[in-house]
């Protein structure tokens, strides 16, 4: 075995990019290198861990165990590497600290402005980075510190986090305008069934409209499709291809632009609890923690994101 490092960044990129193509000639054009620059790049880092890493089926490559471990790996020290390069140019620019943010299920933006605003006046060493890629998961997202805040729904505290309570919203029932629905304040369970309906997530949560609604009432909407993303359900409602119920602070510029209509989901409601979660080890001091007590005061003010 070789004396001094084993694998070096390049080596990292190539594993990266093999598992991510799967045909050497695909991963090097990813790379900007050739083939056989490829290949030898490949059994170099075989020859300095003394070890198999892909084994050739067809045209394409099959990772060993090392290689799916190595290029897990490889996508957490290239990212945290990416991170740390971006950090110091914004420290170039005066940026103290930067704080990344991302929301749970949602991709609605239009608080942001306001808010960074707001950050700049009080907080103008700390630069906020929005995360797309958390919606999914955004427990995991925070704990694997890919994001440093998320915005999250619900009453429970996860491990190892900490919450600041944000806002209560109101779940919205949204139909087109010309929906027979559009006119009642309010629907029950007589009027959603055999509605067509869009939702984008296949699991019920139990403080939300299947629980408190569809539920108790025994009756169900028509389920016409899951689509993952509330944006694209705000279209589809909006083109009168069903009806859907989202967060009131997510819908609300739809709604006041007349392109749907939000009505509420019972006759007393379903008031959801939105707040920022934090790891627990960032309480009380810390750019993360003054970013989410900034966002939990102008929340207040602002009554929410709506």
């Amino acid at each position: 075995m070789a004396d001094g490092p084993l694998l070096d960044f390049r080596h990292l990129k190539m594993i990266q990019a093999i598992a991510k193509h799967g045909r050497v000639t695909d991963a090097a054009d990813a790379l900007g290198v050739t083939p056989s620059a490829l290949s030898h790049r490949i059994r170099e880092a075989e020859r300095r861990l003394d070890m198999v890493l892909f084994t050739r089926m067809h045209k394409r490559l099959r990772m060993t165990p090392a290689a799916e471990y190595l290029a897990d790996m490889a996508d957490r020290v290239l990212s945290e590497m990416d991170k740390a390069e971006r950090d110091v140019r914004r420290m170039d620019r005066g940026v103290e600290h930067v704080v990344r943010i991302g929301i749970e299920a949602y991709s609605t933006y239009h608080w942001l402005p306001a808010f960074t605003t707001e950050l700049r006046k009080h907080l103008p060493g700390i630069e906020l980075q929005v995360m797309a890629n958390v919606t999914r998961d955004p427990v995991l997202a925070l704990t694997n510190r890919h994001v440093d805040i998320v915005i999250t729904s619900g009453e429970t505290r996860p491990i190892g986090t900490h919450q600041v309570p944000l806002f209560r919203d109101e779940l919205q029932f949204i139909v087109p305008p010309h929906h027979h629905l559009a006119g009642k304040p309010y629907v029950d369970g007589s009027d959603i069934e055999n509605e067509d309906f869009i939702t984008y997530a296949l699991t019920p949560e139990p403080d939300r409209e299947f629980a408190r609604l569809f539920r108790p009432s025994g009756r169900y909407p028509r389920w016409a499709t899951t689509v993952e993303l509330p944006e694209a359900i705000v279209e589809l409602v909006a083109a009168g291809q069903g009806s859907s119920v989202l967060a009131g602070w997510a819908v609300r510029p739809a709604i006041n632009a007349g392109r749907i209509v939000g009505l509420r989901v019972g006759q007393d409601g379903i008031d959801i609890c939105w707040r920022a979660l934090i790891r627990s080890e960032d309480k009380e001091s810390g750019p993360i923690w003054d970013v989410s007590q900034t966002l939990a005061q102008w929340a207040a003010r602002n009554d929410g994101f709506g």
